[in-house]
């Protein structure tokens, strides 16, 4: 009996504890379970960001190719204009200087002596031919071709005092032409190559205030800039070449402007 009641009693008291026993280890369980699937969140969301931070590479790569491809095709438009452009002024500079060895006045032949009349003898000369009379003064001016010829066949022998007097005097006389503008540019050249800075810039002033739609103003306002360097006036220089580079960004004068500013 005493035996009995004693193992009641430990079976009491022993329950608890088992029951105690198994809810911790249910907790634990359960633990073990919460932190295995944290475990596993951390692991898929580094694996998002991971996934995420590649898209985002590529989508950069690929917006940097797609830039890269349309800058290509700006800078191909570009070199294609300046191509067409610098065609486009030899062109020109070929027109004047087919103009120059065309147009340049040819002297007049000397004229005949009249036949004497029946039964006259002829005059004695002596053999020499007899002189032959100047042109007339007060005539007409020479055609503005031939004017602006005569000049521009002085400036490429490099007779820049002669072109100078024959732009200024093409001006004078045809001041409105098709050409009036070349002739103020080709004087500022003229004075630049007597490296005579100052009124070189002075020349090109007066074409941009006189021919505000002139074609030589990329070329003119470059060379203004070339101008100024030579005076050691560098700050202005890089203002004129910004100027061309802003304005006529696809102009031969552009692309030197360009290399100017990329040289400083």
């Amino acid at each position: 009996m005493r035996r009995s009641a004693a193992l009641a009693a430990f079976l009491l008291v022993a329950s608890p504890a088992l029951g105690a026993n198994k809810d911790i280890e249910r907790l634990q369980f359960q633990i073990s379970s919460l932190s295995a699937q944290i475990t596993d969140l951390q692991r898929l969301v580094q694996d998002n960001v991971a996934e995420v931070k590649r898209l985002n590479e590529s989508l950069a790569e690929q917006g940097s190719v797609v830039r890269r491809g349309a800058q290509d095709r700006r800078s191909q438009e570009e070199a294609w204009q300046v191509t067409l452009k610098d065609i486009t002024d030899r062109l020109g500079e070929i027109q004047e200087r087919l103009q120059t060895s065309t147009l340049v006045p040819q002297a007049p032949a000397a004229s005949l002596p009249a036949a004497p009349p029946s039964g006259e003898p002829a005059p004695a000369t002596g053999g020499a031919a007899p002189p032959a009379n100047p042109n007339p003064t007060g005539g007409p001016p020479p055609a503005p071709r031939e004017l602006y010829s005569q000049a521009y066949a002085d400036y490429a022998r490099g007779n820049y005092d002669l072109a100078i007097s024959g732009f200024e005097e093409y001006l004078r006389t045809y001041p409105s032409t098709e050409f009036s503008d070349n002739a103020q540019y080709w004087i500022g050249e003229c004075l630049y190559g007597k490296q005579k800075y100052a009124e070189s810039i002075e020349a090109w002033n007066l074409l941009f205030r006189d021919f505000p739609s002139s074609d030589k103003l990329p070329d003119a306002r470059f060379k203004k800039g070339l101008a100024l360097e030579r005076l050691g006036r560098r700050s202005q220089a890089l203002v004129e070449y910004r100027y061309v580079v802003d304005r006529y960004p696809n102009s031969e004068a552009g692309r030197k402007a360009r290399e100017k500013l990329n040289a400083n």
